[in-house]
């Protein structure tokens, strides 16, 4: 038997051969594919003709497919709040004094195992125009009538913006608390011996030893709000509605390649979201180095 197979590296690739097998035939052959299909017209009801560019023309005078952008970058809103949000639990969390703290964890961490048409229903409920939301606002006096929250077009989206954060926070949170317990705790005990309240050990020492977990958190939230789907077809029936208020990019693409079976067209929204997706990244690993010391 030949050395190299008896290293370690052919070890190493001996365990990742599946998964880099799934993502070569579910993830990179499908990009692959989808640049020379989006210069065609591929539709299962018609002749298939080489189109060039007129994909990506009809895509930019398409009216719902700039609203579905427009929302899809709105969606983006949540990320930071997502980010200072899972760590100030992961903070809270990371203090196993607290009595009743592993139950905490616990709690926070269910939405995010929960499946999203159970979260959907659930929400669904609590927002109806009857529903408990409703309800113990009105009691409270915070408002005097019925708010349509999941029917009325100013507010739709926020509260499925809402929602996505909600189910999120648990997994990121989660994230935070590993990086938190590979800080070493004399740090903090130095810089309490120094005077340091409890703010400024976050921002001098919790804050910039999370850097690479901030980095990491920061691109996976980003393209899951930039490519929400789950959420917005469920509790929408698959139209974004009212009007095209919560429209996403992602939704819109999958009513024109499976639903209307524009497979050349929806390929091409595809690839224009990708690269938006990328210079999003870029602007977020700029940010990162400008913050401090690289991570890696």
């Amino acid at each position: 038997m030949h050395k190299w197979l008896r290293t370690e590296s052919f070890a190493a690739w001996a365990f990742m051969a599946p998964g880099l097998i799934l993502l070569a035939v579910f993830v990179f052959w499908p990009i692959i594919y989808g640049i020379p299909l989006s210069l065609t017209n591929y539709s299962v009801i018609s002749q298939t003709e080489y189109v060039g560019l007129d994909n990506f023309r009809k895509a930019f005078a398409d009216r719902n497919f700039l609203i579905s952008l427009w929302n899809s970058l709105v969606y983006v809103l949540i990320v930071p709040f997502i980010q200072v949000f899972s760590i100030l639990m992961a903070v809270l969390v990371n203090n196993t004094r607290i009595p009743g703290i592993k139950v905490f964890r616990t709690a926070y961490y269910i939405p995010v195992v929960t499946s999203m048409v159970a979260v959907a229903l659930i929400w669904s409920w609590l927002l109806g125009n009857n529903g408990v939301v409703n309800y113990l606002l009105i009691r409270a006096g915070i408002i005097s009538e019925q708010v349509y929250w999941l029917s009325n077009s100013s507010t739709a989206l926020y509260v499925m913006m809402f929602i996505t954060m909600w189910k999120g926070l648990g997994y990121y949170m989660m994230l935070y608390l590993a990086g938190l317990q590979n800080i070493p705790a004399d740090l903090y005990e130095a810089a309490r011996v120094d005077g340091a309240s409890r703010w400024r050990l976050i921002l001098a020492i919790t804050i910039p030893l999370l850097r690479p977990y901030i980095l990491f958190c920061t691109l996976i939230s980003l393209m899951s709000a930039l490519r929400v789907f789950d959420e917005v077809y469920i509790l929408t029936n698959g139209n974004g509605g009212p009007g095209t208020s919560t429209l996403t990019s992602s939704l819109y693409i999958f009513q024109k390649g499976m639903q209307q079976f524009e497979f050349g067209y929806a390929s091409a929204l595809g690839l224009i979201v990708s690269v938006i997706l990328g210079i999003l990244s870029v602007i977020v690993f700029r940010l990162n180095r400008k913050g401090g010391v690289n991570p890696y």
